[in-house]
This record gives C-alpha cells, sequence and structure tokens, in this order.
C-alpha cells in the first residue's frame, strides 16, 4: 500500500468480489482491536471459533450477500482500510423490531486509525439507516469501548440496554445503544 500524502481514499459499496479482504480485515481489526488492545482473555477455541464464523471468506460472501443490508468500505491504492455494515436489527431488545436499523459493524484497520474514516462511514451509515426505516436506530457495542460509546454519544445514541454478546462460548458484555 502507497503511504504517500496525495493518495486518495475512496469510499465506495462494498462488491461482492471484497469478501477475501473484508474478512481479512475484520479478522485483523477484531484481534488489533479486543484482544490486543483491550486485552479480553478469549480462550483460544472460542476465539477461533468466533472469528472463523464471522470472518471467513464465505461467512462475509454470504452477508454481503444478503439483501436488505448495506456495506460500505474506504480503500487506498486497492487496499481496504476500514468497513461498515447495516441492516435489519437482531439486538435482544424488546422495543427493536427487525423494521429497525442497526449499524452492526464499523471497524477501522490500525493503520488507518485517526485519518477520520470511522467518522465518514458512521455518518453514510446514518443516512442510509434513517432512509430504511422509519422506527429507531441500533448499535450494540462492548461496554469497554469508551472510545466507541463517546463517539455514538455524539451523534445521539444513548444506553437502552445490555446484552451478552457471543465469541465462541465465551461472553462479551455489550451495550444496546438507541437514537429515536
Amino acid at each position: 500500500m502507497s503511504t504517500t500524502p496525495d493518495s486518495a481514499v475512496l469510499i465506495r459499496p462494498a462488491r461482492p468480489t471484497d469478501a477475501q479482504a473484508l474478512g481479512a480485515l475484520g479478522r485483523q481489526t477484531f484481534i488489533d482491536t479486543f484482544v490486543e488492545g483491550f486485552a479480553i482473555p478469549y480462550p483460544a477455541q472460542d476465539l477461533a471459533d468466533f472469528l472463523d464464523a464471522s470472518f471467513s471468506e464465505t461467512a462475509t460472501a454470504r452477508k454481503l450477500a444478503e439483501p436488505e443490508a448495506a456495506w460500505w468500505v474506504a480503500e487506498r491504492d486497492g487496499q481496504l482500510l476500514a468497513f461498515a455494515n447495516a441492516g435489519p436489527n437482531g439486538l435482544p431488545h424488546p422495543d427493536a423490531t427487525p423494521a429497525n436499523m442497526e449499524l452492526r459493524r464499523l471497524y477501522v484497520g490500525k493503520t488507518a486509525q485517526g485519518l477520520g474514516l470511522g467518522t465518514q462511514l458512521l455518518k453514510l451509515s446514518l443516512d442510509w439507516m434513517q432512509a430504511h426505516t422509519d422506527g429507531p436506530l441500533w448499535i450494540g457495542v462492548w461496554s469497554g469501548n469508551e472510545k466507541a460509546l463517546k463517539l455514538y454519544g455524539a451523534y445521539g445514541f444513548e444506553k437502552a440496554g445490555e446484552y451478552e454478546y457471543p465469541v465462541g462460548a465465551w461472553r462479551d458484555h455489550e451495550f444496546i445503544l438507541r437514537r429515536d
């Protein structure tokens, strides 16, 4: 990847041909953020099972093909740097329905941190989500991710509940955020 300052970052809808690169970026970003960054002590087999189920090329291709969902990627010189995924809500909250929209993932790779890509992808996702529902918007976020909680709070999201997010047999304590 070129690191010259004039290399433009392109944000575009994800394509089926992005599945392998998206899966690799998702896998590495999850490891960088939650395993190395937050030092969550996932048991090795739970982590491996989760990473394979969530970020294999096959799993990613299946998610990309979901008709009611949207994906965007940020790329520079052909390398994916970040991505966002939104679609019908699946969070376990009594007021939430699949007709509401959920920001499912917003991942920025380690080398792209600080470029503003997370904010750009968030704004794009929120616009799409609002255009595809007349109900509230939802986000699930790990309870210890203060940076994400602060970012989402700045965009009007408030804590509406909590749940346990499975990483294999391990459970992460997550907050459910809502914006009306």
